[in-house]
């Protein structure tokens, strides 16, 4: 593989057979071919690449959610705490990763260190201990390297037991801390690709999971798992992912969105049941799944109170048509009306997320008709009406060709002009009439402008319906 470096194309990456040929990173392709004229060279896809080993990153999750990438071709695990969840001992786990690599045609090269640095420059140097790495492994500048080898200091063992302060004088201050690093004797943590959620259970099977059938049944017992901590920590999950991990190294990842917050087992396997219903692409199990993990990314407060004794106990809970809505058109398309403190009627009310915080809605007269239609229209629809005088209540108006003779009338609800919020400070008033027609329909109207003060002729409009 060759990458274009200072305008010359230079050998990126090598095969194990070109390793043979006294081949090198680094080196110009020109000259590369100058030694073997039939060697065969390929452009580096970097992103390409990229992609895929952030793939067998993700893939690596089934040991540890401690996973991240370092430099062009290299993932890290942090094993700490998880090997008495696996089974295995660095061993076992070296040889698990090696085979599954394998399996895929690809090759690699392993090492643990008590550090990320150290483990990373063991394995790149194929080493077995940190005092065997060479200066090189220290990754500073060239000309500190071959200052350090003028020194007589060719390997990290040689820096080990000399003091600090005077490296750090005569070679600069990243030294010591590179050191240290690499010698194991200070520890920077990774950074995971994916931070860990705050409540995740995971199940591993001795034999892979190859029926698509039970995988509710694993969900559901994995929920009731999850219960018990958000229980105990008085919460609830708006957001439920699971991981699918096969026995070939691919990834399923499933998610589903709870309206409000939530962590009943039945409840979260029927979200489940409905998202894979509604996949696209059915789940393939391949030669079966090893492990599954639940996750609950996102909590929140839910406490498990008793409901009050003036509360109905037949009320219908709308919890669960929220969830199913919100798996199957995301949580992100499920609002509810919240009212909303401003003059004008178009803005009195806004569009809000179903938990949100609640509001008081103006309390109804008993057995009194509501005072605004549910239904607005906007903008309003200009109509045509005739009053016996201009600043009268309506007693017809035509809408849309059709002619409403009125009957009943209430009003005026006069409405001024939001002057605190235009800089021009004046604009038309509105009087609004609650009137209904001879066949019973009931209609909000405004008269736009107070005759004589305001304008000569106002106009009518048609705000909205009454149901």
């Amino acid at each position: 593989m060759t990458e274009k470096i200072r305008g010359a194309l230079r050998i990126a990456a090598l095969s194990p057979a070109a390793h043979t040929l006294s081949l090198s990173c680094g080196m110009m392709l020109a000259d590369a071919r100058a030694q073997i004229p039939e060697l065969q060279a390929f452009a580096l896809d970097s992103q390409t690449d990229h992609f895929w080993l952030t793939r067998l990153a993700l893939a690596c999750e089934l040991y540890t959610p401690m996973v991240t990438l370092a430099d062009p071709h290299s993932i890290l695990l942090d094993m700490t705490g998880c090997f008495h969840t696996l089974g295995m001992n660095e061993a076992d786990l070296t040889t698990d990763i090696t085979h599954r690599l394998q399996r895929r045609g690809m090759q690699t090269r392993t090492a643990w260190g008590a550090t990320p640095d150290a483990a990373l420059a063991l394995a790149l140097y194929r080493r077995n201990h940190p005092h065997e790495l060479p200066v090189e492994a220290l990754q500073l500048e060239s000309d500190t390297h071959a200052a350090l080898r003028r020194s007589g200091l060719t390997t990290l063992g040689d820096l080990a037991s000399r003091p600090r302060a005077p490296l750090a004088a005569r070679f600069g201050t990243a030294l010591p801390t590179r050191l240290a690093r690499l010698l194991e004797e200070e520890d920077p943590h990774i950074t995971p690709l994916r931070m860990p959620a705050p409540v995740w259970v995971e199940k591993r099977f001795p034999e892979p999971l190859a029926l698509v059938d039970t995988l509710l049944d694993v969900i559901r017992d994995l929920a009731q798992e999850s219960e018990i901590t958000l229980t105990e920590r008085g919460q609830g999950g708006r957001r439920f992912a699971v991981s699918l991990f096969r026995s070939d190294g691919h990834v399923a990842q499933l998610g589903v969105d709870s309206a409000l917050p939530l962590r009943d087992p039945a409840a979260i396997t029927d979200l489940f049941r409905e998202r894979i219903a509604s996949l696209a692409d059915p789940l393939d199990p391949g030669f079966g799944y090893d492990m599954i993990r639940l996750a609950v990314p996102h909590c929140e407060k839910l406490e498990q109170g008793q409901p009050k004794l003036t509360e109905q106990a037949d009320r219908p809970d709308p919890r669960p048509l929220l969830n199913r809505l919100a798996v199957r058109f995301g949580a992100e398309s499920i609002r509810s009306f919240r009212p909303r403190n401003a003059h004008l009627p178009e803005y009195a009310a806004m569009l809000a997320p179903p938990d949100s915080a609640p509001a008081h809605w103006p309390d109804r007269v008993p057995d009194e008709p509501p005072l605004r239609p549910l239904f607005l229209f906007d903008p309003p629809q200009r109509v045509t009406v005739m009053a016996q005088v201009p600043d009268g209540p309506p007693r017809l108006f035509q809408w849309r060709g059709n002619t409403y003779r009125i009957t009943f009338y209430e009003g005026p609800e006069r409405i001024a002009y939001p002057w605190w919020k235009h800089p021009e400070g004046h604009g038309p008033t509105r009087d609004y009439y609650r009137v209904e027609d001879t066949t019973g329909h009931r209609f909000w109207l405004f008269r736009h402008g107070l005759y004589g003060s305001e304008t000569d002729q106002p106009h009518w409009y048609l705000h909205g319906q009454f149901a």
